[in-house]
């Protein structure tokens, strides 16, 4: 990864951040800096960095739940640095998507050692097609876009990282469980009824008939498929 990789640090202590200001920047990292998680996400979303550090303990928000909602439109690398040390919440940190987590006080060695780790597995690896296609219907997937017969359709976020997953496996099966826990998170994979509620404020919005579907199919008792283009 070059060394102009773009890290965005969400924590709401100053001096963290201008101590991981300084480290990460004497590297030659340019770093964005959010103090919540609200913020934060939309900075995320806005200058789609190529790593966040995340703190946990944020004034507005969760960071457990900042990262379950980063992870519903965006892959990128995610180093959680926080003083919560249990077991219990590293473990929650991992399975809601995080990368890596680093407990406070750390070595900055070792952390910025972590960083260029994570950053190198991502080098190279592919962004995936910038758009997909299912007959009239297209999902832009870099400006978390859906539109139909070239009008744009308002999605919530759960709806569109529905659509979107089945989108980035067009005309391949994408089991429920798989849905349930990369959407809403390992705990609810037997939550099967958030998903049919989901998929079916999908169909509505898409005028796709349950009984011959045009975009979305119903694999019984698997999951769900999008039609290929």
């Amino acid at each position: 990864m070059s060394q102009q990789a773009s890290i965005l640090i969400i924590d709401d202590e100053p001096q963290i951040r201008k101590f991981l200001r300084i480290s990460l920047g004497s590297q030659g990292y340019r770093v964005s800096e959010s103090g919540a998680g609200q913020d934060g996400l939309a900075s995320a979303a806005l200058n789609k960095p190529d790593l966040v550090v995340l703190d946990l303990g944020l004034p507005d928000m969760d960071g457990q739940t900042v990262l379950r909602e980063l992870r519903e439109w965006s892959q990128v690398p995610v180093i959680v640095l926080s003083v919560r040390s249990s077991e219990t919440e590293k473990v929650m940190a991992l399975d809601g998507g995080a990368n890596d987590y680093v407990t406070k006080p750390f070595g900055i060695q070792e952390f910025l050692a972590r960083v260029r780790a994570l950053l190198r597995q991502n080098q190279g690896a592919s962004s995936g097609p910038a758009q997909a296609m299912s007959g009239p219907l297209c999902i832009d997937f870099a400006y978390r876009r859906v539109s139909l017969d070239g009008q744009e359709i308002s999605l919530t976020r759960k709806e569109y990282a529905v659509l979107a997953e089945l989108a980035q496996h067009t005309g391949r099966v994408v089991t429920q469980q798989q849905l349930l826990r990369d959407i809403w998170g390992p705990s609810h994979s037997g939550d099967t009824h958030y998903l049919r509620v989901v998929v079916g404020h999908l169909r509505r919005k898409l005028g796709d008939d349950p009984s011959s579907p045009r975009f979305i199919i119903t694999e019984a008792g698997v999951g769900y498929r999008l039609v290929a283009d």
